[in-house]
């Protein structure tokens, strides 16, 4: 099952939800290490279900499978991206794997700088995407922190985080301490195999390599042996 991911490799929040024109809304504002156009990644693997053209050149990715939110949710995941100057390359029914750039910051629409805005929700895409909520402004349906929704990988570089608690991903094989859990260094550190004695791992190879039954002549008589280059035979004589 997949987690979600920042659509980023730098974050750099330049404005939040409930601020600004995101009043009565999760959505936040991402503006990369610098004021270029930097490429936006898919958080799973989805389905563009809806691209709006006429504002900001919204884009609504809908995960294929239910994914694993940082808040412990196992749903679907819709998530919007706006801003991007250039959406040709996409169309609908446009399948997107996780990790894949497929859209960029931008400033079509009502944006003054390079950044993509981007909101997620709950659940598969429904109705048309989003509503008018009470600020005027256009949301997602079924909106959720960000920080519940998405995942942040270990070699992101964090710039501004505008102060959410991401949740660090971290192999699914890695257990790691809770917050609130001390550190300790010798419960933590993976212990070394177990090292037998040298005299007994000698011992073992000997007896392993010397001396090995390979026949037991049935008869005192003359045998022959066919041996192979740098073969060697050894024989035992039972006294």
């Amino acid at each position: 099952m997949e987690k979600p991911i920042y659509p980023t490799t730098t974050m750099r929040i330049t404005q939040g939800y409930e601020e600004g024109t995101h009043k009565n809304s999760y959505a936040i504002d991402e503006a990369g290490k610098t004021t270029a156009i930097s490429k936006i990644r898919a958080p799973f693997t989805g389905i563009i279900k809806k691209i709006y053209q006429n504002d900001a050149n919204e884009v609504w990715l809908e995960s294929v499978d239910k994914v694993e939110y940082p808040d412990g949710t196992i749903d679907y995941m819709t998530i919007m991206f706006a801003h991007s100057n250039d959406v040709s390359n996409l169309f609908v029914g446009k399948r997107i794997n996780q990790y894949e750039e497929f859209y960029s910051e931008g400033t079509k629409g009502n944006s003054s700088g390079n950044h993509c805005h981007f909101e997620c929700g709950l659940g598969k895409f429904s109705g048309s995407g989003w509503f008018q909520n009470a600020s005027g402004f256009w949301s997602i349906n079924n909106a959720k922190k960000p920080e519940d929704c998405l995942w942040i990988d270990p070699n992101m570089e964090i710039i501004d985080n505008h102060n959410y608690n991401f949740k660090l991903l971290v192999p699914d094989n890695i257990e790691t301490e809770s917050p609130n859990t001390s550190n300790n260094l010798e419960n933590n550190t993976p212990k070394p195999p177990e090292q037998k004695p040298e005299q007994e791992n000698k011992e073992e190879q000997k007896e392993t390599k010397f001396p090995q039954l390979i026949f037991v002549c049935p008869k005192t008589d003359l045998y022959g042996i066919y041996l192979e280059k740098d073969e060697e035979l050894y024989l035992k004589k039972e006294l």
